[in-house]
């Protein structure tokens, strides 16, 4: 290993630290110096040779956006990196501030990213298109690196606790995104989501109050208005959506029973398609081609909605929300269970639905309503 003290070095304005007897340090660095500093190259090493997984370049766009889009108000999170060299602390001020001064790291130091590399090859591709966010910061973690299986097992624990929040979660506290937006609004605000909505899990437990989960709403809320991920929503899309949740909820007498404590959420789920994100999802769904058919006259359609018998009992959803006989949300069957709510509604079937329909309904549960 080589000192910092024997050739050139980059200094950083750092805290020391102590970990596990040992020091670290966390240091500001500019965005400009990240791609030259730390230095991702894999030239296809095997994973036992690695400090690293792979670099999943799907993910980098979507993240360069972010940063491009919100120069702003954008987050990024520390870099946590191991040094193969000897570093320098030099306090500040002559100790009278412990711990706070300048670290010095080698030019010629190997420098692996334990946590961040997906990061760092954002931000090389960010400044490619808007240089000036080179003049922003980000924390860095530096550990003073023992060699390569020091750095090996840095990677798995920095990983083994990390827990990603749940999709509802996400939505309750993203306000980027319309539509988790147009999800807790509908969430606080209409019937019969305001008070049932599961705003932070995912799952709903057995003895939960609530019938739907935000993150299901959310998709229900894309497929009503047929939107993707990132598209944005029209005042006039997000009172539709109002309407419309609100149109199913009066066409929806077990939906009701329950805001009139007369059956329980858990009766509900226990028993009922439309308690389920499958059954969410394929409403929204039905909205979307219900709506596109009959701009004017959706509202009195959507009143036959209450001829559905919603009972995980009835035949109809077998190969459809049922599969096996436990309720399934893959879109396969989110689609054949919005074939059978659009043939109910007497909607045509595309001919791409028609053979979705054949493929997958035997004939003797084939819809003939």
């Amino acid at each position: 290993m080589t000192s910092a003290k024997d050739g050139y070095c980059y200094s950083f304005p750092a805290v020391r630290g102590l970990q596990a007897g040992k020091p670290f340090y966390i240091a500001t660095c500019p965005l400009s110096t990240i791609p030259k500093i730390f230095m991702f190259d894999e030239h296809e090493v095997p994973p036992e040779l690695r400090a690293q997984r792979t670099l999943n370049k799907s993910r980098i766009p979507e993240m360069v956006r972010y940063l491009v889009e919100n120069p702003k108000d954008y987050v990024f999170s520390a870099l946590t990196v191991s040094v193969g060299s000897n570093v320098d602390f030099v306090e500040a001020s002559q100790g009278e501030i412990p711990n706070l001064g300048t670290l010095r790291v080698p030019m010629d130091a190997q420098i692996l990213i334990n946590d961040g590399q997906h990061r760092r090859a954002a931000i090389e591709a960010a400044l490619r298109e808007k240089p000036e966010l080179g003049h922003d910061n980000i924390p860095v973690l530096f550990f003073v690196d023992e060699g390569l299986e020091r750095s090996q097992q840095m990677f798995a624990d920095l990983n083994k606790y990390a827990v990603k929040p749940s999709p509802s979660l996400g939505a309750l506290y993203d306000h980027r995104d319309e539509s988790s937006v147009l999800a807790r609004h509908l969430a606080q605000e209409v019937k019969p989501f305001k008070g049932f909505t599961e705003m932070e899990k995912s799952s709903i437990s057995s003895k939960s109050g609530k019938l739907f989960t935000l993150s299901s709403l959310k998709q229900a809320n894309r497929a009503l208005l047929g939107k993707g991920a990132k598209e944005a929503y029209s005042e006039d899309e997000k009172a539709l959506a109002m309407q419309y949740w609100q149109a199913v909820f009066a066409a929806t007498p077990e939906w009701q029973m329950v805001l009139n404590k007369e059956l329980s959420p858990y009766q509900l789920r226990q028993e009922y398609i439309h308690a389920h994100g499958v059954g969410l999802h394929a409403l929204g769904a039905l909205g979307c081609a219900l709506i596109t058919a009959q701009p004017d006259t959706w509202q009195e359609t959507i009143k036959e909605l209450r001829k559905v018998d919603w009972r995980k009992a009835n035949p109809l959803w077998a190969n459809r929300s049922m599969l096996h006989g436990k309720l399934s949300k893959a879109s396969t069957n989110i689609a054949l269970t919005t074939n059978a709510l659009k043939q109910i509604l007497s909607l045509p079937l595309s001919p791409e639905e028609r053979a979705l329909e054949n493929q997958h309904i035997p004939n003797s549960e084939a819809f003939h309503g």
